[in-house]
């Protein structure tokens, strides 16, 4: 029996089946791209996080350099998907680089901060948009904004931490906090990169505010590399702090990293200091 291709049955029939299809066909191809878009996107982080660490990857291949400084992820997000503080380790030199993510003008925006090991001193920064405005709030991209924020502090003389202020010309940030200047006539995205920053950096407090070693200890290296390989300065004491501070200081520093590293090189330090006074 031939069908009526004419008919309102068969114009149903048909378009279901072709919509089923090109499903199918969509699905199928989306699945094969699926491990290289990771990967892409993957990379696309790590020539990201090189930028905020100061690293020409032109020439190179990134995803080597990327993983040739490297050291440790610290912190995971909450859905596992992102790594929030990574260490790496720049001319024997220990840098954090702390995920930021926030909102602009017309979408989301995001970067990566590299702190130097005192997790105060800005060693480098990133940002990224998603439609942010060509000319205008596009620009924090550039490296004449980016660059404004290295060498600054995100903490005050007392520690606490204050962020950096981006203000327009002419404005003064409050006591204590340093500053860089918005990109003329894009408002609000300079105030969405400034409420990024300050926002992350309190999410991160608990990382930035830790400190191995008390200012009273003089272990030079104590609790280098948050306590997964800590040595006391003292040729004695050169397994502080292994394995995560299970390990603790021997003979000099017989505190060092109680609590997992909160309370480090307390009595003994102290003793050798108030003998030296």
């Amino acid at each position: 029996m031939k069908m009526n291709t004419e008919s309102n049955v068969y114009t149903i029939v048909y378009s279901v089946v072709l919509v089923v299809i090109v499903a199918v066909l969509l699905a199928v191809v989306n699945q094969g791209l699926k491990s290289r878009q990771e990967a892409n996107a993957q990379l696309d982080q790590q020539k990201q996080m090189l930028v905020a660490l100061n690293q020409d990857y032109n020439n190179t291949d990134p995803a080597a350099l990327y993983n040739s400084l490297v050291r440790d992820t610290l912190l995971v997000s909450e859905d596992g998907k992102a790594a929030n503080i990574i260490r790496f380790e720049v001319e024997g030199q220990t840098k954090y680089i702390l995920r930021l993510h926030g909102q602009g003008l017309w979408g989301g925006i995001g970067g990566y901060l590299a702190l130097n090991a005192d997790k105060n001193t800005i060693y480098g920064i990133n940002f990224n948009h998603e439609s942010e405005t060509p000319g205008l709030g596009g620009e924090i991209v550039t490296p004449k904004f980016r660059n404004q924020f290295v060498g600054k502090h995100i903490k005050d003389q007392q520690g606490t931490i204050r962020s950096i202020a981006v203000l327009k010309e002419g404005k003064t940030a409050d006591e204590g906090q340093e500053q860089v200047d918005a990109w003329a006539g894009a408002t609000i995205t300079s105030t969405g990169v400034n409420d990024m920053l300050l926002n992350n950096l309190q999410e991160y407090s608990d990382f930035l505010n830790k400190q191995c070693c008390k200012q009273v200890c003089k272990c030079t290296n104590c609790c280098k590399n948050d306590c997964t390989a800590c040595q006391c300065g003292s040729a004695e004491d050169e397994q502080c702090c292994k394995q995560g501070g299970e390990q603790c200081c021997k003979k000099s520093d017989a505190q060092c990293c109680k609590q997992g590293g909160e309370q480090c090189c307390e009595k003994k330090c102290e003793e050798t200091i108030n003998k030296e006074d």
